[in-house]
């Protein structure tokens, strides 16, 4: 029979927790997530997507349809969402990035292939092979993502936002030597390959203040033609920089070596090509960097089922869920209770401009409806936001 302490015991999982000027009352968070739900313009589609996200914080703790924040109107439209999410006591920052050589090229946005070499991602299909940006070009970047960030956090009312380097996205790429063959300042060792993205989160601290700042890497990630042979030097140098620069950071989020980020579902229709654990090498782990940054807060993202997330909370990481977030609006409370969740629909996830709610919306909670069922607080990270075309304002 258990005793009275044990019986207390919750685990760390559905414990409070800070981060930088967020008091979280569990460690269940809301992924970033391409869904695509904008109008034409790229602004997000209202009142639809507010629900959206006021749903999934009601248990509070480049390409065409990327919605942006470089206008009066997405920024207008991005407040009415942060009021739904603050109304139901959570939080929300904003993941902000370029897209680089895996954009649209047909996206009528103004922007093109950009990246720090002419090397094209490997696709099944041939991709266009892009463009390698100017120096200039490049420091350009350091005003668009500080703007970004500013009309976020000041303007549309954000508690912060990350900065996207993962995934093979701009920042992505300039960080790793398989896509970065740059022989100025911008490339060659692990100091100027990180020389951006160092330089872009100093801009952006300056402007809204580094603990409201976070950042995403993958340093093992294959999604996109990524994957160094040895990511470990480039990532311990930026790592160690960050912690070094700003001590104050929000945090840092990382997704772990077992995931495939976007891969296509396998022959058996299961969600591909995420590996069990004990199927990784040894050497592909991210306690490394969670050696070099703790004790700052540390999320983790990476296939998480319950019992997965409730390891890593033990250990001290926050957990980044999506699919199964996206799917049951009122997670945290259905894996605290240990109860069934809805099955996710793979079929709506990206679907450009609907504004039906289908798959979006309409997932319901325990009771079958959708008020708050749970008032804690919760950090969501969420909505990719890609920088202004270059002839627009961000």
């Amino acid at each position: 029979m258990p005793t009275s302490s044990q019986a207390a015991y919750s685990p760390k999982l559905f414990q409070q927790i800070n981060v930088a000027r967020m008091t979280l009352h569990h460690r269940v968070i809301l992924a970033p997530l391409t869904r695509f739900r904008t109008d034409a313009e790229r602004a997000p589609l209202l009142p639809m997507v507010s629900e959206y996200y006021a749903q999934r914080g009601s248990t509070p703790g480049g390409h065409n349809r990327f919605p942006g924040i470089w206008s009066a109107a997405k920024i207008a439209a991005w407040k009415k969402i942060t009021e739904a999410v603050h109304a139901r006591g959570s939080y929300i920052y904003l993941q902000i990035w370029g897209i680089g050589r895996t954009a649209d090229s047909g996206a009528p946005s103004g922007g093109g292939l950009d990246s720090p070499s002419d090397i094209p991602p490997s696709y099944q299909y041939t991709p266009p092979t892009p463009r390698a940006l100017t120096i200039g070009e490049i420091k350009e970047n350091f005003r668009l993502f500080a703007k970004a960030a500013s009309n976020a956090v000041h303007l549309a009312g954000f508690d912060g936002v990350e900065i996207h380097s993962a995934n093979g996205v701009l920042l992505d790429r300039f960080l790793q030597d398989v896509t970065n063959e740059r022989t100025d300042e911008y490339g060659g060792g692990p100091a100027n390959r990180a020389r951006l993205g160092l330089e872009i989160l100093g801009a952006v601290a300056k402007e809204i203040g580094a603990d409201r700042m976070g950042i995403r890497i993958s340093p093992w990630g294959r999604y996109q033609g990524m994957g160094m042979a040895d990511p470990k030097p480039t990532y311990t140098y930026f790592v160690s920089q960050m912690k070094e620069r700003w001590p104050n950071m929000a945090y840092l989020h990382v997704t772990e070596p077992r995931v495939d980020s976007g891969a296509e579902l396998g022959p058996d229709g299961v969600d591909g090509k995420e590996r069990d654990d004990e199927s990784i090498p040894a050497e592909e782990e991210n306690d490394f960097l969670r050696r070099i940054w703790s004790p700052r807060p540390f999320i983790t993202a990476g296939g998480y089922t319950r019992e997965l997330a409730i390891k890593a909370a033990e250990r001290g990481d926050i957990v980044a869920v999506g699919r199964h977030f996206l799917a049951n609006p009122d997670l945290p409370l259905r894996w605290k209770d240990d109860l069934p969740s809805n099955a996710y629909d793979r079929s709506t996830f990206y679907v450009m401009g609907d504004g039906t709610g289908k798959g979006y919306t309409d997932y319901p909670f325990l009771d079958g409806t959708t008020p708050t069922p749970w008032p804690i607080t919760t950090l969501t990270s969420l909505g990719k936001v890609a920088e202004a075309p270059s002839d627009s304002p961000c």
